[in-house]
């Protein structure tokens, strides 16, 4: 009779244990419906929130729906693929995805540059117009995930190091905030950059000099504008103090806003029935659509769409914490950081808990360029999930 052995722990004969079987094919569906079901009630959102100005400016209730879902069609071109193919593969265009990124972000500058809202922060190729901050995020969130993959998570343990990768996040934020003073998409790309390392086991020293560093350079910022006369980030600091003082001119914005919020009540007065979307809130398909959402569906229903955002997160975090190397799991946290900050912003502009600035609610708010490329991410991370392997 042949000998058996057996698990020190356990006691069980290792012979009669139940072999384990791996499912290769692993896709995770709770993300990618999730994703849907935020997506169809962005569209029911945006057609309440711009059907006013879309009769007023454009002649068509449904435009900036009918644009919303032509830039949807736009993503899934990008989507499909990046689902499908292996995300490993990324690794092969990274330097040119991220130095591409940046050279797009210097034709704004050129003929090429389109003036909108009073900023040049677009690029026209013919009939198509994209905003380059947008493809600068990718190119840094597949930039970090690569050079910190390269690495690994123990070489995090140096400063050096740390802020070596971080330089890529930096340069490319610094870039779009020269170029284009668009200083929120700045803000969000230094944001992936900083937790990405921070997830990825950057040291407590690069934590705690990255912190020091982020209230020096707000509070230089602060004080050069006061004392240059340069006062348009001086002037939002003084709006988001005393909204009331300014409801004339740069609070106007904050107070409709804060107006909508307040009047929804628990419930809301019911989709459709906004008030302020008539002409009083700037914006309303855009920057301040969550207002809108407030207003009509009350506190109920932002703490939904917020609920939403929470579950997505989370299941991203479920893959990143699953990938099947270091690579996949930091690109996952990349999109995970995007996301997350700009819902973060989004919502506490709208209810002014932070100065003013323009971010958009995503997959929500009116914005071709951004949908179309947080779509290509969230392919990105389902093609993560795709390489998962699932003990059976």
């Amino acid at each position: 009779m042949a000998k058996m052995t057996y698990d020190p722990v356990s006691g069980e004969e290792i012979a009669n244990r139940p072999r384990r079987r791996y499912k290769e094919k692993y896709f995770d569906y709770s993300l990618l419906l999730l994703w849907i079901f935020i997506m169809l009630l962005g569209y029911v959102v945006l057609y309440s929130a711009s059907s006013y100005i879309g009769i007023t400016v454009q002649n068509d209730a449904t435009f900036y729906l009918k644009r919303q879902i032509f830039a949807t069609g736009i993503g899934l071109l990008g989507m499909i693929p990046a689902i499908f193919i292996d995300y490993r593969w990324w690794k092969k265009l990274d330097k040119l995805i991220y130095f591409g990124s940046l050279v797009t972000v210097l034709l704004v500058k050129t003929p090429l540059g389109i003036e909108s809202h009073g900023a040049t922060r677009w690029v026209g190729l013919g009939s198509v117009q994209f905003q380059p901050a947008e493809l600068v995020k990718i190119g840094v969130i597949v930039m970090v995930a690569y050079m910190i993959s390269k690495c690994g998570a123990t070489a995090l343990d140096n400063v050096k190091t740390c802020y070596q990768i971080f330089a890529v996040a930096l340069f490319g934020a610094g870039l779009v905030g020269l170029v284009t003073s668009n200083l929120s998409s700045a803000v969000i790309i230094v944001g992936i950059g900083a937790v990405m390392l921070i997830i990825g086991g950057a040291c407590v020293k690069f934590i705690l000099s990255l912190g020091i560093l982020g209230v020096s350079g707000l509070s230089l910022i602060v004080l050069a504008s006061s004392l240059t006369g340069k006062s348009f980030r001086m002037s939002r600091v003084l709006v988001w103090m005393h909204p009331e003082q300014y409801s004339d001119s740069g609070g106007y914005q904050v107070m409709q806003g804060l107006y909508a919020i307040g009047s929804g009540g628990l419930f809301g007065k019911g989709l459709g029935n906004s008030a302020q979307k008539l002409g009083f809130v700037p914006e309303p398909n855009n920057d301040m659509i969550f207002s809108i959402i407030c207003e009509e569906l009350g506190i109920f229903g932002a703490v939904c769409i917020m609920l939403l955002f929470i579950f997505m997160i989370r299941r991203m975090r479920v893959i990143a914490s699953n990938a099947a190397d270091l690579y996949g799991s930091m690109l996952v946290i990349g999109v995970l950081a995007h996301i997350s900050i700009q819902v973060v912003l989004n919502i506490a502009v709208v209810t002014n808990s932070i100065p003013n600035t323009g971010v958009s609610l995503p997959f929500i708010s009116y914005g071709g360029t951004s949908l179309a490329f947080l779509m290509i991410e969230i392919g990105i991370v389902l093609s993560v999930s795709r390489r998962i392997k699932r003990i059976r």
